[in-house]
């Protein structure tokens, strides 16, 4: 993954705030991860169209958090979601 890549999510996977327990889920098919506010923070950001270094930019100045650190958790999360295939990745 390098600061240009665009990921998105899938189809039928889509980001959804559960009122019941208060906090952000990533629902799938046959899948639910609950997020917390760091991946909340992330994904809310993934629009398609955002690059991995734009998002960690966003989340490092509204922070106030090292770049080169949030850069790395990003990347880092968003893997680990591709993996999961939760997560797309281009670029």
């Amino acid at each position: 993954m390098t600061p240009a890549t665009v990921p998105h999510l899938p189809r039928g996977v889509r980001l959804h705030h559960d009122r019941v327990r208060g906090t952000m889920v990533l629902l799938a098919p046959e899948r639910a991860l609950m997020l917390d506010e760091v991946g909340a923070a992330i994904l809310g950001r993934v629009d398609g169209a955002a690059e991995v270094g734009q998002i960690a930019e966003s989340l490092a100045q509204e922070y106030d958090a090292p770049l080169a650190e949030v850069s790395a958790d990003v990347a880092e999360f968003l893997s680990d979601l591709a993996r999961e295939r939760l997560v797309d990745l281009h670029g």
